[in-house]
């Protein structure tokens, strides 16, 4: 790490008055602290992070230093390598940090093939840790588990189930899946009998005791009953009252409260059921004009419902726990046991080309079992299934769903409204700006909605890439709408005190925001760099360049020397600027 990148991660510490989830704080000036074990730990579970021994978190992370940097460089080099499994390799470099010296650790995260990493005193289940928010968690045992099954492909969808056969299959089902294989699958089953097309396609499995049994797979996807066998590979559905999921002032727990049970196709068809007739009408504002739609687009359910239910964990310890679907008057939240599977992370889970599949066989049983009444498969999506969903939403002018991932669980939560409802279109105008993106405009929504807005949510929720996110989260920064909190990719963003503003009877807000006279009045006679600008009028860098460009257009302020993107390009009035009024703004 460059003495330039501490130097900004700590600021943005400082900005932010706390630890953030890929950079830990540690006060050690002697010896190394005890809980630094976890925190390796969980850097190397979870996605890597930087360790920095030096800096106190409880004087605003001022650096206190270390007393023997060299020494404790080695003691945390040795520990990685021999306290840790497996060992640790992290880059560790010493720095000369505002008078002091401060130890700074790059953690690597481990290939998921080798999790977790522990720590070799505790054991594995004791001493396995993972990052949440900007703190340790110890894994429970369950989640070991997890991650020691992820080190390879999990089989547990082809496990046999003993005392099971053919009879437990919807007969019409398995034909439609058999006459699906041998036409769309020719090459591997066209010229099977039909015995040992079951067996290739996994229907049929050979169990411990030699005897063919159904597997686990089968009776998924085309049982009769599967819950028969396992009572909890079911949906849970309640529809909370208020959006605490406590009762109501009258007392009522639940608007509506339901098991499904069934194969996964029938439970994909009576979860989209339930909550369609859980669902109200709402009015968009779209280019034609008002639309009333249902809460939320079918295809975002139908592919939620779907991907839960087919990445599952359907290891031993997780088939006593359901997938959950909790509607509140706010949001839809779908939980299902197990975390994401292989390499897809919550940052690259919208990706195109990245998928996994936990359960492999099932997966490619549901590409060949038709949803009811419909000639669409289960998982017609395979791999474009969270790309669709968020697709879908985006389409209807809503928020992006949210992702949690929690090594046990992985939750997906739909905000349940439309981005630009009348009341929002009117608040955009009473800002008085013109020229915003139909992205812009997104944006400013979700912030009025009190969402947290950073680069990747903006691309998830507009669908603009990374550069032109960059460049119109810095377009709003300059028109003084929104302002941000830490830099590159700690950079986050919420509606500045102007934004919060609402429509009134007051001065229009382009009159209240217009820079001109202070600008005009820093520069007097002088010729100053947007630099000396911006320390002079207490505006930011944005904002400074947004106004100076708009001032050289309309002629008042005049460039000299280079280029306006050069740190020594330097402005001037012209006599045009020096008779600028303020009461006409532009």
């Amino acid at each position: 790490m460059l003495d330039e990148e501490l130097s900004e991660i700590v600021a943005n510490l400082r900005v932010l008055g706390g630890d953030i989830s890929d950079v830990e704080v540690k006060q050690s000036q002697r010896e190394l602290p005890k809980t630094i074990r976890e925190t390796l730990s969980a850097f190397a579970n979870t996605h890597g992070g930087v360790l920095i021994l030096g800096l106190s978190e409880s004087t605003t992370f001022s650096a206190t230093g270390v007393r023997d940097a060299s020494k404790l460089s080695n003691d945390l080099a040795s520990l990685c390598s021999t306290d840790m499994e497996p060992a640790l390799r992290p880059l560790i470099r010493v720095h000369d940090f505002e008078g002091v010296k401060i130890i700074v650790a790059e953690v690597p995260e481990l290939d998921p093939a080798q999790r977790p990493c522990f720590y070799k005193g505790a054991g594995m289940t004791k001493g396995s840790f993972v990052r949440v928010g900007d703190g340790d968690r110890r894994l429970s045992s369950y989640e070991v588990q997890i991650m020691l099954s992820s080190r390879g492909q999990p089989r547990e969808d082809e496990q046999a189930i003993s005392g099971t056969g053919l009879q437990l299959l919807d007969p019409i089902a398995l034909e439609s899946f058999i006459a699906r294989l041998r036409t769309n699958r020719p090459h591997a089953f066209a010229d099977l009998d039909r015995d040992h097309l079951l067996r290739r396609a996994r229907i049929l499995v050979a169990g411990h005791d030699g005897t063919e049994n159904l597997s686990l797979a089968a009776l998924l996807a085309l049982g009769s009953y599967p819950q028969e066998y396992f009572p909890q590979l079911m949906i849970s559905f309640v529809h909370y009252p208020s959006v605490t999921g406590q009762p109501s002032a009258t007392g009522t727990r639940f608007l509506d409260n339901l098991t499904v049970e069934g194969p996964i196709p029938i439970m994909v068809r009576d979860a989209l059921a339930v909550i369609r007739r859980n669902m109200s009408r709402r009015a968009v504002i779209g280019g034609a004009g008002r639309e009333d739609v249902w809460e939320y687009p079918e295809t975002a359910l139908r592919e939620a419902v779907v991907n839960a239910l087919v990445h599952r964990d359907l290891s031993s310890a997780a088939r006593g726990t359901q997938i959950q679907i909790e509607m509140y008057p706010d949001r839809l939240t779908i939980r299902s046991p197990g975390g994401l599977f292989g390499p897809v992370t919550i940052d690259n889970l919208t990706d195109e080309g990245i998928s996994s599949a936990r359960n492999a066989t099932l997966m490619r049983m549901l590409e060949d079992v038709p949803l009811p009444g419909e000639t669409r498969t289960v998982c017609e999506n395979r791999g474009s299934g969270i790309r669709a969903m968020v697709s879908a939403l985006r389409a209807a002018g809503m928020s992006p769903p949210q992702f949690d991932d929690r090594v046990s669980s992985f939750t997906v939560t739909i905000p349940n409204h439309a981005l630009l409802n009348e009341e929002v279109v009117r608040w955009i105008e009473s800002l008085g700006e013109e020229g915003f993106s139909g992205s812009q405009c997104i944006a400013l929504a979700m912030l009025r909605n009190r969402e947290i807005l950073d680069n990747r949510s903006y691309r998830s929720a507009t669908g603009v890439d990374s550069r032109v996110a960059t460049a119109e989260l810095g377009d709003l920064v300059a028109r003084e709408l929104v302002t941000q909190t830490g830099s590159r990719r700690w950079a986050q963003y919420e509606l500045s005190q102007r934004g919060h503003r609402p429509p009134s009877g007051e001065a229009p807000a382009s009159t209240r925001s217009d820079r001109r006279p202070q600008l005009l009045d820093a520069l007097g006679d002088e010729t100053l760099s947007r630099a000396e600008l911006a320390r002079s009028t207490g505006l930011t860098d944005q904002t400074v360049r947004r106004w100076l460009s708009i001032m050289r257009d309309e002629g008042t302020v005049e460039l000299i020397g280079s280029s306006p993107r050069s740190s020594t390009a330097r402005y001037r009035r012209t006599r045009q600027g020096s008779l600028f009024s303020p009461a006409e703004p532009g």
